[in-house]
C-alpha cells in the first residue's frame, strides 16, 4: 500500500500537468476538446480508482506468484531482457483482458466507466474502474510464471505499463506515420473509444498494435470517418460511482426480469449489450441509435457552480495526497474510514454537478462525518501536527461545502434549467 501511494504521489501531479496543458493548447487553438464538467468527473474517477487500488481492495483469484511458485520451469534474473520479455507479456495479457471486457456482458461492467465520456482527451484516460474487485485474468501471464520472471519484476512494470497508456487519450496528436505500424497511438485509439459501426471493438492493443493485427481486431482511423465517442447507453451523469455499476444493474435487473431461467444465467456471458428477446420494448433504456445525431449530456451550469466544482476537486485531491504520504502513520483500519470519506467526497459533488437536488443528503452526511472524525481522533488524522491550525480550516471548508450545497439546491437548482449543447459549456 504505501510504495503504491508514493508511486501515485508522483503520477498525480504529472498527469493533471499535462490535462491542463492540453486544454490550454485547445484554448489557443479555439477547439476545446475538454469541457470542464467532463474533465472533473474524469479526475474524480481516477482519484476514486487511485485509493480503492492504494487500499488494495481488489483481488486476484490466481495470485502471479503462486503461478511462478507451482509452474515455473526456469528461475531467471531480474536482467533488462527479463523486463522486456516480462513487458511483452503484460501487454499480451492487457490485450486479451481488453478484449474480453469488451466482448462479453459482466465484464463490461468494470470496463464501462472508461468509456463514457463523450469527449476524447488526456482527463478521460483516468476514468478507471473501482467495480473490479476481482482479477480474473491472471492466468493470462502464465508465460511469463511459467519463465520464472520474478515477482517483484511484474510489480513494477504493471503500473508503468499502465501509465503508459496515458498520453494517447488525445485529439491534439495525428498520425505517427511509422509508429502507427507497431504501437498504440493517438489515431489507433481514437478507433477504440468511437462509437460508429466501423469503429466499435477494435485496437484492443495497449501499447503495441499487432496484437489486433495478428487477432483480426485492427481498423485504422479513416478520415471519411470521423470518430464519434462514448458509449452506445449513455451514462447521463456525471457522478463516476454511479459509472461504475450502471451496467451491472442493469443486468441484474433483467436477470430478475428474465421469465426463462437459461437467460437468468446466460446473460451474464453473453455478448456485452445482450438482453433477453423483446426486453428493449418491455424495458427500454436510452440507447444511441444514430451517432451522429443525438444530445451530448449536458445541463445549463452556472460559472459558480463550475468553478464551485474545480474547488472541490482540488481539494478532494489534497486530502487524496494527504492520504498517500502518510497512509503507514494513518495505519489499519483507519485508512479505509479515510477511504469511505474520499469515495462519499466524490459522490456528493459529483451529484451536485449532475444538478440533483438530493445532493444535499449526501453533502449533510459528508459534513457530519467529517465532524466525526475529527472530533473521534482529535484532528484529521495525525494532521494537526504538520499544521497547527489545520482543525479550523477544515471545519471551515466543510460548513462552506455545505452551505454552498444549499445555496445550489435552493436558490440555483429552482431556476428554469433548459439542456444545452455538451460543446456550449
Amino acid at each position: 500500500m504505501e510504495e503504491y501511494g508514493k508511486i501515485l504521489l508522483i503520477a498525480m501531479p504529472f498527469f493533471l500537468f499535462l490535462i491542463i496543458i492540453e486544454r490550454t493548447y485547445g484554448y489557443f487553438k479555439g477547439i476545446n476538446h475538454t469541457p470542464m464538467m467532463d474533465s472533473i468527473s474524469s479526475i474524480s474517477s481516477g482519484m476514486t480508482n487511485a485509493v480503492k487500488d492504494a487500499l488494495g481492495l481488489s483481488i486476484a483469484i490466481i495470485s502471479y506468484q503462486w503461478m511462478v511458485t507451482h509452474l515455473a520451469i526456469l528461475h531467471i534474473e531480474a536482467t533488462v531482457l527479463t523486463y522486456i520479455i516480462a513487458f511483452f507479456v503484460i501487454d499480451f495479457y492487457g490485450y486479451w483482458s481488453h478484449r474480453w471486457a469488451h466482448q462479453i456482458n459482466f465484464f463490461w461492467n468494470k470496463h464501462a466507466i472508461h468509456h463514457s465520456s463523450e469527449e476524447f482527451n488526456l482527463a478521460c484516460a483516468l476514468r478507471q474502474p473501482i467495480s473490479s474487485f476481482v482479477n480474473l485474468f491472471t492466468f493470462l501471464l502464465l508465460p511469463a510464471a511459467v519463465l520464472g520472471i520474478p515477482s517483484k519484476v511484474i510489480a513494477i512494470l504493471l503500473p508503468l505499463h499502465l501509465f503508459l497508456q496515458f498520453w494517447y487519450h488525445t485529439r491534439y496528436i495525428g498520425k505517427l506515420g511509422f509508429l502507427e505500424k507497431f504501437m498504440v497511438t493517438p489515431s489507433h485509439h481514437r478507433v477504440h473509444h468511437a462509437i460508429n459501426p466501423e469503429y466499435m471493438d477494435k485496437n484492443h492493443g495497449q501499447i503495441f498494435i499487432f496484437w489486433d493485427q495478428w487477432f483480426g481486431t485492427f481498423q485504422e482511423e479513416l478520415d471519411s470517418v470521423p470518430p464519434v465517442f462514448g458509449i452506445t447507453r449513455p451514462a447521463h451523469t456525471w457522478n463516476p460511482i454511479r459509472i461504475n455499476f450502471q451496467h451491472l444493474w442493469l443486468m441484474i435487473k433483467d436477470a430478475y426480469h428474465a421469465e426463462n431461467w437459461k437467460d437468468k444465467f446466460t446473460i451474464w456471458f453473453k455478448p456485452t449489450g445482450w438482453r433477453p428477446k423483446d426486453f428493449d420494448k418491455k424495458y427500454p433504456v436510452a440507447k444511441i441509435t444514430d451517432v451522429y445525431r443525438f444530445d451530448k449530456y449536458g445541463h445549463q451550469h452556472s460559472e459558480l457552480l463550475k468553478y464551485w466544482s474545480v474547488v472541490q476537486l482540488f481539494v478532494t485531491l489534497g486530502l487524496i495526497s494527504y492520504l498517500f504520504s502518510t497512509i503507514a502513520i494513518i495505519g489499519l483500519p483507519n485508512i479505509f474510514v479515510y477511504g469511505l470519506f474520499v469515495f462519499l467526497s466524490v459522490y456528493s459533488y459529483t451529484e451536485l454537478m449532475d444538478t440533483r437536488k438530493f445532493s444535499i443528503f449526501w453533502e449533510g452526511l459528508r459534513f457530519i462525518f467529517s465532524l466525526g472524525i475529527i472530533y473521534y481522533f482529535g484532528d484529521w488524522f495525525g494532521m494537526s501536527e504538520l499544521v497547527p491550525f489545520s482543525n479550523g480550516v477544515l471545519i471551515a471548508y466543510f460548513t462552506l461545502s455545505l452551505v454552498m450545497s444549499l445555496y445550489f439546491v435552493l436558490v440555483e437548482f429552482n431556476k428554469n434549467q433548459k439542456p444545452l449543447s455538451y460543446h456550449q459549456q
